[in-house]
């Protein structure tokens, strides 16, 4: 019999009779074709909306944090729960990248490219959010501890708002060593077959004079697996310290022990959906649809319903817990605040559950994972439905304080809160706009690293060879039985 490492009942993760050089071809053209009508409106777009944001930035800066619409009772709004969506989003690329490495998951492949780029983005969104929420911005770096002529005013290691600090600059700077030590022999591939000097000299300097020889490819395993192990205990962490900002605190509807594991599912959650959001138009555009198949947007849809539900399963502890506990503000906290339908955000609750537990339950069905309508449109409404749930957790356990006289006005945000948010759209979307121009989207070297054993040809190759060892078999036991 073939002696084979890959089942063959998997379906192929390169579709198409591909050998290496095809690969390289078909992954390389959007780099070297000049930009399509469609990327220069996109671009476009999101470069106005970068700088609308930029000027709502701007106003909060020189009129103070007035400009938004916090008050006394409502001291974190639309900012905090930004923070955090944006935060959740930048999960899924570190997961891609790390966790299914170690684990060697050859589906990974054809995603983690754009997945790592996404998170990076990501998380560049995400922290300004709380160094402009300050207010007095250029005070930013008395949260760093360094020695200094302050006397004994010193940072405070107790609040986990230091924490996110550290876990967010740490975290950013491994998904970025990751995902360029990844890029490295790409890089060193549009180099070697770039016609304009500009571009050979931009991508020999990005290339870090990457030669292929066989010490650089031990070396970049070596590192791509160190880098995965300082990655992984980073996913959960990050996320965990970020609930902490919550569940630290005294106040009903954060005060709760579940939100560190809960944190993190609905993170890993919200990240896939981001990233079958911007595969699937990157697919279609780019025409990489023989590299990202149909078979990667089945795996990660069941990756969405598996966290979708860990998330629901969260949400109904929460409310069991409340019910089960003798703490009555808790009770308040979200059986009329959250769970009545006529409190005054009654429906960002239901909506959140809507998009968020109810609806991915589709996915159980096969024919849903594997159609691309279904799956684009599912994965904007899980989003929707995060950034409801950080809505949720932050607004409606602090709007209706322990004194009804402090009770506030219905929060909505101003102009510039919604401005600033969609300003650190435009920044996401003119880093990924740029990224898909000038970087290889999906990642040459490990595409060619899979495609001998998941390539659609030889798996039909390996098919045929194993059909011929059965049909050998059966005719040695047949004729030693005769």
């Amino acid at each position: 019999m073939a002696s084979k490492y890959e089942s063959l009942v998997r379906p192929p993760l390169v579709d198409g009779s591909k050998n290496y050089h095809q690969v390289t071809e078909d992954i390389v053209r959007p780099i070297e074709a000049p930009p399509t009508r469609a990327w220069w409106i996109g671009f476009i777009i999101s470069v106005i909306l970068l700088l609308f944001g930029v000027y709502s930035i701007y106003r909060e800066v020189t009129y103070g944090v007035g400009q938004w619409n916090l008050n006394k009772t409502i001291g974190w709004g639309w900012d905090i729960t930004n923070f955090v969506w944006w935060v959740g989003i930048g999960h899924a690329g570190t997961l891609i990248s790390a966790i299914l490495l170690l684990f060697r998951q050859g589906w990974r492949t054809g995603v983690n490219r754009a997945a790592e780029a996404m998170t990076i983005f990501a998380v560049m969104c995400a922290g300004q959010f709380p160094i402009w929420h300050m207010g007095r911005v250029w005070m930013a770096f008395f949260v760093l501890p360094y020695p200094n002529t302050r006397g004994p005013l010193w940072v405070n290691f107790n609040s986990p708002l230091l924490w996110d600090v550290f876990a967010i600059s740490t975290y950013f700077t491994v998904s970025l060593l990751f995902w360029y030590s990844g890029l490295l022999p790409d890089l060193a591939s549009i180099r070697d077959r770039a016609k304009l000097k500009w571009r050979k000299h931009m991508y020999g300097v990005l290339s870090f004079g990457w030669t292929g020889s066989t010490k650089h490819w031990q070396r970049h395993e070596s590192l791509s697996l160190v880098l995965a192990g300082l990655s992984t205990p980073l996913v959960l962490s990050v996320h965990t310290i970020v609930s902490f900002d919550f569940a630290t605190s005294v106040i009903p509807g954060w005060h709760t022990t579940i939100f560190p594991p809960y944190f993190v599912a609905g993170a890993i959650f919200s990240g896939f959906a981001m990233v079958q959001t911007l595969l699937l138009v990157t697919r279609k555009v780019l025409k990489l649809e023989d590299y990202i198949t149909i078979e990667h947007i089945e795996v990660m849809n069941k990756v969405i319903v598996l966290t979708g539900s860990i998330v629901g399963i969260a949400y109904l502890t929460e409310l069991f817990i409340s019910w089960y506990g003798i703490n009555k503000y808790e009770n308040w906290a979200f059986f009329q605040n959250r769970l009545n339908l006529f409190s005054p955000y009654g429906w960002s609750y239901w909506l959140m559950m809507g998009c968020n537990v109810i609806s991915p339950q589709i996915f159980w069905f096969r024919k849903m994972r594997r159609n691309i309508a279904v799956t684009f449109f599912m994965s904007v409404i899980v989003n929707i439905g995060m950034w409801f749930e950080r809505f949720v957790i932050i607004v409606t356990s602090i709007y209706r304080d322990y004194i009804p006289s402090s009770w506030a006005t219905y929060y909505r945000p101003t102009i510039w809160e919604v401005g600033f948010y969609m300003g650190t759209f435009g920044l996401f979307f003119t880093c990924y706009f740029l990224f898909s121009k000038f970087f290889p989207v999906i990642a040459i070297a490990e595409i060619k690293h899979i495609l001998k054993r998941s390539g659609e040809n030889y798996k039909k190759k390996m098919v045929d060879v194993e059909a011929k060892d059965v049909e050998e078999y059966f005719h040695e036991t047949q004729h030693a039985h005769h």
